[in-house]
């Protein structure tokens, strides 16, 4: 595969619908003892996703659509081709990385259809969906929070460069009509809002915690983001997903609590591995002098720190407390149906 393609799968496959970019993720619940009935789906189907081979994948990406996604429609859940940890992930309201469990959590991808009882309301469906797990994937996990090595996002020496936002962003209606190349996804943060531009570059509408365009640079091989109305801690959170915290949380340390008008540039290099460490191998082509992609070191010179330097901001190596979600047990075929 070429650069471009894979830059297009990249493009599509960070931004999953069960990880919001630019907003903190909210508390946790401890998973209940017991399900009350009103938290159970009335009819929920739950079958293996079939195999979708890397053609249709890209094609449906240059096309703005992306394999998996889930969807609430009235009565009806929808997911399509998602991995047992990301539906884990919205089930408990957590961000993917903070789910501890096997591997093939990630790379197994499975589709649910399921109808929600009268009264119900979207609101309700991670706790459906929690009920769902533990009755037909036997699933039982924790919530436990302990020190763990992260990346602090703090104050670069001289302080802030950001652009305070002189507009307040707007929470994305769920119901407004669609215009073209617009697509609206459910996630555990409320419905994000996207719109593929005619430049080939996608920008993320997440309401009130703001919105960011990326765009990608296949021949430098670097992916600009232009954010309009972002929290720090957001932003914290889409270094960790994108790969710039190099396999570490990125936590926001910097007391700032505003929104704010960024730009930077990363390198594409960060991506490509942030996505081997989720398991999705994405092929790059030949490359001069041989060698595969890996990510750059954002305590050492590279261009992640070098964006951030732009900004005023810089990661440092620092611990922090940390909440995970501990998968005790889940078996890998589910029940019946």
């Amino acid at each position: 595969m070429q650069m471009n393609s894979a830059l297009i799968l990249i493009a599509g496959f960070v931004i999953a619908p069960g990880i919001a970019l630019a907003q903190a993720a909210p508390p946790a619940q401890a998973p209940p003892t017991t399900t009350p009935a009103t938290h159970t789906f009335d009819v929920a189907s739950v079958r293996p996703a079939a195999a979708i081979d890397q053609a249709t994948i890209l094609a449906g990406l240059r096309a703005g659509k992306k394999p998996e996604s889930f969807r609430i429609d009235g009565s009806r859940a929808t997911f399509t081709y998602e991995s047992l940890k990301e539906l884990v992930a919205y089930a408990y309201k957590v961000r993917v990385y903070q789910v501890s469990g096997p591997d093939w959590m990630l790379t197994d991808r499975f589709d649910i259809a399921a109808r929600l009882p009268d009264g119900a309301s979207r609101d309700d469906v991670p706790a459906m969906l929690q009920a769902l797990l533990a009755d037909r994937f036997k699933l039982a996990a924790h919530l436990e929070t302990a020190e763990h090595p992260v990346l602090g996002l703090t104050l670069a020496k001289g302080g802030s460069k950001l652009k305070q936002s002189t507009t307040t962003p707007l929470a994305v209606d769920p119901d407004a009509p669609l215009t073209p190349g617009q697509t609206r996804v459910d996630s555990i943060d409320g419905p994000m809002l996207l719109t593929r531009n005619p430049n080939g570059s996608t920008t993320y509408n997440i309401g009130a915690s703001g919105s960011f365009t990326l765009t990608i640079d296949g021949q430098n091989g670097t992916m600009q983001m232009d954010a309009s109305g972002m929290t720090l801690k957001g932003f914290a959170n889409m270094l960790t997903i994108l790969g710039g915290g190099n396999g570490r949380q990125v936590v926001d340390m910097t007391g700032l609590t505003g929104n704010y008008e960024l730009s930077a540039e990363f390198s594409l290099a960060d991506l490509i591995s942030n996505l081997h460490d989720q398991g999705i191998e994405v092929s790059t082509g030949p490359r001069g002098g041989g060698g595969g992609s890996t990510a750059t070191d954002p305590g050492g010179d590279s261009t992640v720190s070098d964006a951030l330097g732009k900004l005023g901001l810089k990661l440092e190596k620092s611990k922090a407390n940390i909440q995970q979600l501990v998968v005790d047990h889940v078996e890998k075929d589910p029940t019946e149906n």
